[in-house]
């Protein structure tokens, strides 16, 4: 069965492809533009999260009212996809640096910031955002990064993967701390500092020399129950190792043989 082209593609693509605009619905005449739009809902997420970000909530942000938000965007799975490629774009994308270590950490410490700025693009899910145009540069900055490693297409796109997900999984951390700070108003730290006597009382008589000697060394080092930081910079350079050992491997076995003598 052949299905229509998704109506949001057109949407994604509206500065790209000039004179492919799409048309406008049948409704009152717009007072505000499809990025306006988008911008206050990015806005919203990043003051709420994503779960705030209804049409109708949208709507009054705005001024408007819920139906004519219709005539800016055919559907709220439609405005999250615009929300997340627009968002990609508000980040300048650096030139890559000749060293393969640098270039693997900058792709892995832009997805992080960019993660931190909006957390609630972890949140997001079900939908082909990759295919809008910020999106689309951005996988492609991202492949350079990786291209001239000796690495095959579908492992250049697997390393990839690997740095993005990784510093996702650490963004998500640091936004699980923040959020649990802000509403319970205690820091991990001033947490540990009360429940730490109470803690010791009701282990007592039980023995983990092994958690015990680790978990006092992490909580002199991080003064907390854990440090995303160092562990974006541990994780980091530890997947970093073993992909430019993996990418040297392959690289010599793809060498031809040295000649005999």
């Amino acid at each position: 069965m052949t299905r229509d082209p998704d109506p949001s593609l057109r949407l994604l693509w509206r500065h790209a492809a000039p004179g492919r605009e799409p048309q406008r619905r049948r409704g009152p005449k717009q007072r505000l533009s499809v990025d306006e739009v988008v911008d206050a809902a990015i806005g919203l997420a990043d003051a709420e999260g994503l779960d705030a970000v209804t049409m109708r909530g949208l709507a009054g942000r705005l001024g408007l009212a819920p139906m004519t938000l219709y005539t800016y965007v055919p559907s709220r799975q439609d405005l999250i996809v615009l929300m997340v490629d627009q968002a990609l774009g508000r980040t300048a994308l650096p030139e890559l640096p000749d060293d393969a270590r640098l270039r693997l950490e900058l792709v892995a410490r832009v997805q992080h910031d960019d993660c931190r700025a909006h957390p609630w693009l972890l949140d997001v899910t079900g939908v082909r955002a990759w295919l809008g145009p910020h999106a689309a540069d951005r996988y492609e900055w991202q492949l350079a990064a990786v291209d001239g490693l000796g690495l095959g297409d579908i492992e250049m796109d697997q390393t990839v993967a690997l740095l993005v997900g990784f510093a996702g999984s650490i963004a998500h951390a640091e936004h699980r701390v923040r959020r649990a700070e802000q509403e319970s108003g205690v820091s991990d730290r001033e947490w540990w500092d009360a429940n730490a006597p109470a803690l010791g009382e009701l282990m007592a008589g039980r023995s983990y020399p092994l958690a015990g000697r680790v978990g006092q060394a992490v909580g002199e080092a991080y003064q907390a129950a854990g440090s995303p930081e160092r562990e974006l910079e541990f994780g980091l350079a530890r997947i970093i190792d073993g992909v430019l050992a993996h990418a040297s491997r392959a690289s010599a076995d793809q060498s031809p043989p040295a000649p005999e003598r």
